[in-house]
């Protein structure tokens, strides 16, 4: 085998191991952030903490109930709203009802946010064993 050939083969396996290196090494694109917590006896006007979502992903932003009661343990619904932490009033980005599951606001833009309590079905307070915010 002449050096030439061999050299061109050794060449040749290299770049594609680094392609395929590169193809191994590439991951989805993951959500920008995220923090769990729960909900102790929050009634209507109750609001989680607030977040920064920097906007640099197209994940939109959800909030996951898991183990969800009311006072007298009857849950149906949570009547969510997403707000965005601005000067003077705060902008309202919709309303969602959460059946003890996912609510998603789609992708949103660059700033603080939050979401309120505006209300409980079947009952006057909420208790959420896990509550996942994702942005």
């Amino acid at each position: 085998m002449d050096a030439t050939n061999h050299s061109g083969r050794v060449l040749r396996g290299l770049l594609v191991t680094a392609a395929l290196l590169g193809f191994a090494g590439a991951t989805p694109a993951l959500a920008e952030g995220s923090w769990a917590s729960y909900i102790s006896s929050w009634g209507p006007g109750s609001e989680s903490r607030r977040w920064a979502d920097s906007d640099r992903d197209d994940v939109a932003t959800s909030v996951t109930f898991q183990g969800c009661q009311t006072g007298n343990n009857d849950f149906k619904d949570a009547d969510l709203q997403l707000y965005k932490d601005v000067f003077g009033p705060d902008k309202v980005y919709g309303h969602r009802s959460n059946h003890c599951d996912t609510s998603s606001w789609g992708d949103q833009s660059a700033g603080d946010y939050y979401f309120m309590l505006e209300g409980v079905r079947s009952g006057s307070r909420l208790w959420v064993d896990t509550v996942t915010t994702r942005y």
